[in-house]
């Protein structure tokens, strides 16, 4: 694939649909910030969505296999069709308003009572669609499908929890949630009444209670409510300063007590609540983002990116990782940062000292050693004997012959064979973090370097090449390969370390798609970073450039073709090799029954032409 007619070719191979890579990144933007991620282009304008008419058409004979195979097939598209959504604070808001509006106009209460009740239950709303795109695989997905048409074929409805709990017991609904429908305390009408935290009396105006009744006066409220906003999140759930009581204390009574600060404080809380509570919605990891990612499942991948320009796994939250899977992940980074790696490294550089066993690295000079004061203590370094004991019995002072004999003897004891396994095991470990780390640094130069290509580089290309700007997007697309290239480069060494050892086909069969790939994306990366040099520094156009222009695509092409094709083995956890030996080994089995009738019918033609010889 090195030629310039490999890099030609690979222009006119076609993306798959689904796969990560295919599609115009640019195209998945919208001009209302919001992130829509859908790769069909031949879609109709007047199409409003997917044609479900052959289910309600199937549905009179549901153990047909037409319908079943019908069935399937819109599940799959029902799947792949979702992804997710990037929403800003204000979209946050609104959905929040809505959900508040649409439970207290069904419920019939105040808004401010559809807010707690909604805090309570976590915001989560129990929707079958959801479980049905939740299904691990397509088959769990179509029998959930047929669940749902059993019921006439009928559109699921997002059902609340807050509403089904409270159309069972309402009454129980209120106690647990502190919606009290009638005042727990009731007054004579006294002019004044007494504050029940600072006992002083005060006029009746002067006197606020939750829906409890219970009177406090305006400062020791504002205090109270003031103390809980500071101490954190916990603030949502505030109830009635008397400790018997469990009244809840809603947001009207924030806003009318609070001041400014712990007013925007609730609000944020408030906000955030909504987010934390929803299961199909998470907050952007990235430091100082506050946009939050809306996910509906079945989009094939876990991979979003926020409006911050942040990639991540919306799983794990962890950075993107495809084609890694989440656990391997998970137990790479707890490895980079696990205090065994610690250990290891000492178990594999060091030895105790005989005397206070104390780990000692040599680094430099002869086996002669001696341990750090007080202890001060004289050793050999291979055998751990005392230096004292060193002399010309034992081969003189610096060739002790005693550990190379008891080696050879197999008198190997278990420490020394223990720091001879750290310390393969720390090599091996080194080997895959190294070229992670490399991957990484690079990547993040890659990202510096599109940031100043989109900023200054391509602007002044367009003034000395006298091409529009519109004409030098080659370059940007090499440079949103190179960085996504590097991300995926970077997990397949996690991939590689946790590859069982005795795998040893598919282990070859990795390193080989590895290696390609990285040997595409090096070129690529070489072209786009020093040859792209001569053009920015040059005086006026240059004939050389459109042939750059040609190399530099050809190159992107085909080194998306090379990580296509190693995304889509790992994914398939390398079931291509799995193929490939099974279907060896049944040709030789049917090569060795071919041979073994062969020579069985030969021996039968030979016995009757001898027999026919004899008559």
């Amino acid at each position: 694939m090195d030629s310039e007619d490999d890099m030609m070719d690979a222009n006119d191979v076609e993306s798959v649909d689904d796969d990560f890579y295919s599609g115009d990144m640019e195209d998945d933007y919208y001009s209302d910030g919001v992130y829509y991620d859908n790769d069909d282009d031949d879609v109709n304008d007047d199409d409003d969505g997917p044609d479900y008419d052959f289910m309600a058409e199937a549905v009179d004979d549901p153990d047909d296999l037409s319908f079943r195979s019908q069935l399937l097939i819109f599940c799959m598209c029902f799947l792949f069709q979702q992804s997710y959504t990037v929403l800003k604070e204000e979209d946050i808001r609104q959905r929040q308003e809505d959900d508040i509006t649409r439970v207290s106009t069904v419920l019939s209460i105040s808004r401010v009572a559809a807010s707690i009740l909604l805090r309570h239950y976590n915001c989560e709303s129990v929707n079958c669609v959801w479980k049905i795109t939740m299904a691990t695989c397509a088959c769990c997905a179509v029998e959930l499908l047929l669940s749902w048409c059993s019921n006439e074929i009928q559109h699921c409805r997002s059902i609340s929890k807050v509403h089904d709990a409270w159309f069972s017991d309402e009454d129980a609904v209120r106690i647990s949630v502190g919606l009290l429908d009638k005042q727990v305390v009731q007054f004579s009408n006294a002019r004044e009444l007494t504050c029940g935290i600072c006992f002083e009396s005060f006029p009746r105006n002067k006197i606020i209670s939750a829906s409890c009744g219970h009177p406090f006066c305006n400062t020791c409220w504002s205090g109270y409510i003031s103390t809980t906003i500071n101490d954190g999140p916990g603030c949502l759930m505030l109830r009635c300063p008397d400790p018997s009581c469990r009244a809840a204390v809603g947001q009207d009574m924030i806003n009318l007590l609070a001041p400014d600060e712990d007013k925007e404080k609730y609000s944020r809380y408030l906000l955030r609540s909504y987010v934390e509570g929803n299961r199909k919605t998470k907050w952007c990891p990235a430091p100082g983002c506050e946009y939050a990612v809306d996910f509906a499942a079945g989009s094939g991948s876990f991979d979003v990116s926020c409006l911050c320009s942040h990639s991540f796994c919306w799983n794990c939250v962890e950075e993107a990782h495809r084609p890694v899977d989440c656990g391997t992940v998970e137990k790479w980074i707890l490895k980079n940062s696990a205090e065994s790696e610690n250990m290891n490294w000492i178990l594999a550089n060091s030895k105790p000292c005989p005397k206070c066993k104390r780990p000692i690295e040599k680094n430099q000079g002869c086996r002669h050693m001696t341990c750090t004061p007080p202890c001060k203590f004289e050793f050999c370094w291979l055998c751990l004997g005392a230096w004292s004991d060193h002399g010309e019995r034992t081969g003189g002072f610096y060739a002790c012959n005693r550990y190379e004999a008891a080696k050879q003897e197999g008198a190997y004891d278990e420490s020394e064979r223990r720091r001879e396994m750290a310390k393969n095991s720390l090599e091996r470990y080194t080997h895959y973090y190294e070229r992670w780390a490399s991957n990484q640094l690079s990547r993040q130069k890659a990202l510096a370097d599109l940031h100043q290509m989109q900023t200054v580089h391509l602007e002044k290309l367009s003034d000395v090449h006298c091409t529009p700007e519109s004409q030098l997007k080659f370059i940007t697309e090499a440079w949103l390969q190179i960085v996504e290239c590097r991300r995926v480069l970077k997990w397949t060494y996690a991939y590689g370390f946790y590859l069982p050892e005795h795998e040893h086909g598919k282990r070859q069969f990795f390193e080989y798609l590895q290696g390609e790939a990285e040997s595409g994306l090096e070129r690529l990366h070489q072209c786009a970073e020093k040859e792209l040099q001569q053009f920015l520094a040059a005086d006026g156009p240059s004939k050389e450039f459109d042939e750059f222009r040609t190399k530099l695509a050809g190159l992107t092409s085909v080194t998306k073709n090379y990580f296509e094709n190693l995304v889509r083995a790992l994914e398939n956890g390398l079931a291509d090799v799995t193929h490939a030996a099974c279907s060896k080994t049944s040709s030789s089995k049917n090569a060795s029954v071919s041979k073994g009738k062969g020579g069985k019918g030969k021996g039968g033609k030979m016995g009757g032409s001898s027999k026919n010889g004899d008559d």
